[in-house]
């Protein structure tokens, strides 16, 4: 249980939070509309549709608020009812400015809503891409849309002389001497910009760090080709600092002038140079790799590598790799790219100065469809682990490689080589394990090798595998303070 609140707690009073504000906004609003005299008779012409409007309307406003404080990447690494009016619907949404610019936005919302699926960004990233920037046309119709203050409310002035709940019976009679005056109203001023000025400007903000980031000068100082179409860039950057497992985002202006891609470092903190791995998996990728010269067989000039732009780093949760004595890794397929710069450092931490490195122990899983596709990573494993056989140290780093797909001939030639000292896939000393790995058996084996820790687990892959993981990473800490504790940490970006 304490493992679980550990993991999850925050997570669970942050969305109880969240609901809870969304719950009184609703209810605050929709009693400050449905029972005020003021409007009274706007509640006669739309009964409770008032507030059934203006209730979730508070709502939008303060989720409006928050959802521009998630996209505000430096921040973070620092740190709708229906109508009865007689008027007619199609009528108010098309010629009413507040109807317009909600048909608007929520065509908007929509757009954004569908590019975001998983299928789209993953075939379509340039869909996605710029439907995503349809935000700015989704907030400057919200800012307006009040401004045509087409709810109205009785004045103050007016209520003094017009009680509407004694007046309405005998409204024929309005006007008259020694009757009720006729009522007097105004249109509510707009509110939503109060809610978002603040979150906008740091937006704002945020953006102008981002566009100075990307003015400074990159200079790539090394392309290299791997197989099955993978590129890495090695570049350089005035001022550029980075912590294990950041991501970056870059923009090649020869293929795209408007387009930014995240890719995770794949260098370490301690090299002169950051670097990322591209694999070659859609036309930006296909247009970077043929701006770099990677599609010919001659040596490419430095001078003709395309000009490159770079925002970031930006945090992820492995910069915690170093917080733990025991931790385990777990990549899936292309999830593996964070943990190239966290096992660099660790080497180079290590080397320099073992005995203030408070990491002593490193499971490390990789699961992949086909590591011929990731042979740069199986390189830098084959390096790390010759190292720490130099310096009699094989037992820190545990390692296992799991290949989830495979052919019949493949499974044939595997067997027929299965007896040699080193890998037939990999050209490791471990050998490459064939399906998933038994996630129950592995924690308990880990727990009991390692009694009243506290061991980090990270995973860099598919949903699915990460609520396996938290899942057992709950179930195999102890109740008591001093046993085993699993803690559970996911990249997200």
């Amino acid at each position: 249980m304490g493992n679980w609140v550990e993991n999850e707690g925050l997570s669970i009073f942050v969305v109880l939070v969240w609901l809870g504000l969304n719950v009184f906004l609703f209810w605050w609003y929709y009693l400050a509309y449905d029972i005020p005299p003021k409007f009274f008779y706007t509640r006669v012409l739309l009964s409770h549709a008032l507030a059934l409007a203006r209730a979730p309307a508070a709502c939008l406003n303060f989720n409006c608020m928050l959802i521009l404080l998630p996209v505000c990447r430096n921040l973070l690494s620092f740190l709708r009812g229906s109508s009865a009016n007689p008027v007619g619907g199609l009528y108010v949404a098309f010629t009413y400015l507040a109807g317009l610019t909600g048909v608007i936005i929520t065509l908007a919302l929509i757009l954004i809503i569908t590019s975001s699926t998983k299928t789209i960004r993953r075939s379509y990233f340039e869909v996605f891409w710029y439907t995503h920037h349809l935000f700015v046309i989704f907030f400057i119709g919200l800012v307006i849309h009040g401004a045509g203050r087409i709810v109205r409310g009785q004045t103050a002035e007016s209520l003094a002389e017009h009680n509407p709940e004694l007046c309405y019976k005998n409204f024929t009679d309005w006007g008259k001497k020694g009757s009720c005056p006729i009522p007097q109203f105004s249109g509510n001023p707009p509110m939503t910009w109060k809610w978002v000025v603040g979150p906008m400007f740091l937006y704002l903000c945020e953006r102008l760090v981002r566009f100075w980031r990307s003015q400074q000068k990159v200079v790539i100082t090394k392309v290299v080709i791997h197989p099955f179409k993978t590129i890495e860039l090695q570049m350089m950057k005035k001022g550029f600092k980075m912590e294990v497992g950041q991501y970056i985002f870059v923009k090649c202006p020869a293929v795209s002038k408007l387009e930014w891609h995240p890719f995770t470092l794949t260098s370490a903190p301690e090299e002169d140079y950051f670097s990322i791995h591209v694999r070659i998996v859609g036309d930006w990728t296909e247009g970077l790799f043929n701006a770099c010269g990677c599609d010919k067989q001659e040596f490419q000039e430095a001078w003709k590598l395309p000009k490159i732009a770079v925002d970031g780093p930006f945090g992820t949760a492995s910069e915690d790799v170093f917080s733990y004595e025991t931790v385990m890794l777990v990549g899936a397929g292309i999830g593996v790219t964070p943990f190239a710069s966290v096992l660099k450092s660790v080497w180079y931490k290590y080397c320099h100065d073992a005995t203030n490195l408070k990491l002593k122990k490193i499971y490390f899983y990789w699961l992949c469809r086909d590591t011929h596709a990731f042979e740069w990573f199986a390189d830098l494993l084959q390096s790390l682990e010759a190292q720490m056989q130099e310096r009699n140290n094989a037992d820190f780093l545990s390692y296992n490689i799991y290949l989830t797909g495979w052919d019949e001939s493949q499974a044939t030639h595997f067997v027929m080589h299965h007896e040699e000292e080193k890998d037939v896939i990999t050209g490791l000393k471990q050998k490459t394990l064939y399906g998933r790995p038994n996630w129950e058996n592995e924690f308990k084996t880990i727990a009991g090798q390692h009694p009243g820790s506290r061991i980090g687990v990270f995973l860099c892959g598919p949903e699915g595998l990460a609520d396996t993981l938290n899942k057992e990473s709950i179930s195999n800490s102890e109740a008591d303070p001093r046993g085993v504790h699993f803690i559970f940490n996911k990249e997200n970006f």
